[in-house]
């Protein structure tokens, strides 16, 4: 039986620049670095004790590894405890972020990462 998701990879074109962004503007931080002959990814999570991250791959590297992988950005919700905190913050450092709305479920925001990969936020308390 699964019991969580552990893992999330996303395929970018520069997995370097768009930790940058996760760590340096999105709040994340660098869980791990891993590299072999073939590629260098890295790994990271909201916190250091999260129990999913993202592993962020370089898309040229896996299309010619793996041709039949998707490798589009998933469509991935985040939650957050203060959605006006975080949609202020995020305006702040720059990030492209989408209008907060009202929906039926409760606040929501999109956001983008320096590589127009569009990612939600919705408030959870």
């Amino acid at each position: 039986m699964i019991q969580q998701i552990g893992q999330v990879m996303l395929y970018v074109k520069n997995p370097e620049e768009v930790m940058k962004f996760w760590t340096e503007k999105a709040g994340f931080v660098l869980i791990a670095e891993h590299s072999n002959e073939m590629m260098h990814s890295y790994e990271v999570a909201p916190t250091v004790d999260a129990e999913t991250s993202f592993v962020l791959h370089d898309k040229a590297i896996i299309a010619k590894m793996s041709p039949e992988l998707t490798l589009g950005t998933p469509s991935i919700m985040f939650y957050t405890a203060n959605i006006e905190s975080l949609y202020a913050d995020y305006q702040q450092k720059g990030i492209t972020v989408g209008e907060l709305v009202e929906m039926p479920f409760g606040k929501v925001f999109n956001f983008a990462d320096d590589e127009g990969n569009y990612f939600a936020v919705t408030e959870k308390k």
